[in-house]
């Protein structure tokens, strides 16, 4: 008996040696420890939220947010490696809300008898559903379960708010290219996880090659890495290996854009397109353009916000620029991309040069709030709809007095009853408008004067 459970034994840690030999260098290079963890300075390190949290063993409910790759798994291992407490490990597309109640019952039970309290981490827990989610909120809130969910997207939108006002946010930023360096030359040094078995001679600038184009994400650079290593062990029978920057560029696909269509990443990129455009800066504008076109998002959402910026922050200052964008929506929708690129970025930079004036559209907020707020105005009878029998008869047009046939095209007559004094369009000294501005002053010095000659014609 004695020898088959010393058979059983040994065959168990040959099994786990082989699965963990069998592992991508991505889940082999994973910290084992906090000093190991590269990247998020801003929550982990000397005196952060964080890091006291792990130091005192007094954990919270957490929720990791940030795109792939930048370490959410990898401190969830590094957390279940310090904390004293039970640790289980979900991936939400494969979890059930029985596996979770069998973990929460477990939870209740360790903690009944004096024992350890249960930390479950829950993997692309956006992926849950919201009664998967609500089935957690009782046994987080009081305590049984410690929560820690990782996410790719914008938990504020994808977890319930119950578990959110639960939880503390941690923002997960991408990994700068000299962390990603300094893990990819560890990766080659080191023998038991990594590929310090073979005597490699990487480039330094193959090494920043990968850390540049996997853009903040270690998964993709390591695996990079193993497969330009690996492809030249199998196939040459070398001794050395060359990783240089041609090998480099064939180890690693294309630079991949993050870009979410529908997220956070789309909102983002249109804000700092329009804002760029309003700040009067060509430069950023051109950027996130580039971004938003390169992450495959719809020219004709592209084309819509150059449209508003240019109605809304440039208006009559330079008419030019919503004819322009307008153009860049035509086109845009009728030439395609690539094309289309050449358009959108014409009129974009159009906008972003262009004198800048929002009197326009204060115009019309400020006088939508009052249409919607304050007592409604009738139209004077002299402006109204005079093309139909009755409307003579009930005096409607009857002093109106036509424009043009008055020296210069304008004659003074009441627009808005006279109780209406707010001014609504108020044209700045910018580009365009002021002419528009000198020419209205103009007008209004014709108003008076009409009023001095009436009440001069009353006096005599």
């Amino acid at each position: 008996m004695r020898k088959d459970k010393t058979d059983k034994t040994l065959f168990g840690r040959f099994e786990k040696a082989n699965i963990a030999s069998a592992a991508p260098l991505a889940l082999r290079m994973r910290p084992r420890n906090l000093d190991e963890f590269l990247g998020q300075g801003h929550f982990l390190g000397s005196d952060k939220l964080l890091t006291r949290m792990l130091e005192a063993d007094a954990l919270s409910s957490l929720i990791f947010y940030g795109p792939p790759g930048v370490g959410k798994t990898s401190l969830a291992t590094v957390i279940a490696n310090l904390t004293k407490a039970k640790f289980y490990y979900l991936n939400a597309p494969a979890a059930s809300v029985k596996d979770i109640r069998e973990i929460i019952a477990a939870a209740r039970d360790r903690l009944a008898a004096g024992g350890k309290r249960t930390v479950l981490f829950i993997d692309d827990i956006h992926r849950f559903n919201r009664a998967q989610q609500d089935v957690l909120l009782d046994d987080v809130e009081a305590g049984v379960l410690i929560l820690i969910g990782a996410t790719t997207e914008n938990p504020f939108f994808s977890v319930n708010s119950p578990l959110i006002s639960r939880s503390t946010v941690f923002h997960f930023e991408p990994l700068a290219t000299d962390d990603i360096l300094q893990l990819l030359k560890t990766a080659i040094s080191d023998a038991e996880r990594g590929l310090g078995k073979f005597d490699i001679q990487a480039q330094e600038a193959a090494l920043k090659f990968l850390a540049v184009t996997s853009d903040g994400d270690a998964r993709k650079a390591l695996t990079a890495l193993e497969v330009g290593v690996l492809s030249q062990a199998t196939r040459q029978h070398k001794a050395k290996i060359k990783f240089d920057l041609e090998v480099a560029k064939e180890s690693i696909q294309q630079k991949t854009i993050d870009y979410d269509g529908t997220g956070d990443t789309h909102y983002d990129l249109a804000s700092a397109l329009q804002k760029s455009m309003r700040g009067s800066d060509p430069d950023a504008t051109v950027y996130w353009l580039a971004r938003m076109i390169a992450g495959g998002e719809d020219t004709r959402f592209i084309a819509r916000r150059i449209a508003v910026c240019a109605a809304e922050d440039i208006g009559n200052a330079d008419p030019m620029a919503t004819v322009l964008a307008a153009a860049a929506v035509q086109i845009s929708e009728f030439v395609g991309l690539p094309e289309a690129q050449l358009a959108l970025a014409q009129a974009a930079l159009y906008v972003a040069c262009a004198p800048k004036s929002n009197a326009a559209a204060s115009a019309i907020w400020k006088a939508l709030a009052d249409v919607k707020h304050e007592p409604t105005i009738p139209v004077p009878k002299h402006l109204k709809d005079s093309h139909y029998p009755a409307a003579k008869k009930a005096g409607f047009g009857v002093d109106y007095k036509y424009p043009h046939n008055f020296k210069d095209g304008f004659v003074p007559q009441e627009y808005l009853s006279a109780t209406m004094k707010k001014k609504y369009y108020e044209p700045k000294e910018i580009g365009y408008e002021k002419n528009i501005k000198r020419y209205l002053q103009k007008l209004q010095t014709l108003i008076q004067n009409s009023k001095l000659g009436d009440t001069g014609k009353k006096d005599s």
